[in-house]
C-alpha cells in the first residue's frame, strides 16, 4: 500500500510562487511515474503534471510554462514548483502514482491547499 503525504501549500498573491512536496512511502517509488492533481471547489479532480521514472515531464495546458514537476528518487519525493500563480490555480493539490494519465493508487493523501488571491 502506497502512502502519500503532500505539503507546502498556503496562501499567496497572484504572481507569486509555491513549492509543493509529496513524500511517498514504499519501495515502488523508483519504478512508477508520479503525477500532481488538483481539485477546485465544485470541480472534478484534474491531472496537471506528470514525471516518468526517467524524468520526462508532461503538463496540462493550463499550467504549462508556469509549473515544473520533478522527483528525487533518493528521498522518495516528488515536487511541484508553481510560479506565476493565478487565482484559478486555487485548489487542493494531491499526488499519486500514474499510468497513461490516470491515478493508479486508490489511496490518496490528505492533499495540500493552495489559495491564490487576486
Amino acid at each position: 500500500q502506497v502512502q502519500l503525504a503532500e505539503s507546502g501549500g498556503g496562501l499567496v498573491q497572484a504572481g507569486g510562487s509555491l513549492r509543493l512536496s509529496c513524500a511517498v512511502s514504499g519501495s515502488i517509488f523508483r519504478v512508477v511515474a508520479m503525477g500532481w492533481f488538483r481539485q477546485a471547489p465544485g470541480k472534478q479532480r484534474e491531472l496537471v503534471a506528470t514525471v516518468s521514472t526517467g524524468g520526462g515531464t508532461q503538463y496540462s495546458d493550463s499550467v504549462k510554462g508556469r509549473f515544473t514537476i520533478s522527483r528525487d528518487n533518493a528521498k522518495n519525493t516528488v515536487y511541484l514548483q508553481m510560479n506565476s500563480l493565478k487565482p484559478e490555480d486555487t485548489a487542493i493539490y494531491y499526488c499519486n502514482t500514474v499510468r497513461n494519465g490516470v491515478a493508479t493508487s486508490p489511496y490518496w493523501g490528505q492533499g495540500t491547499q493552495v489559495t491564490v488571491s487576486s
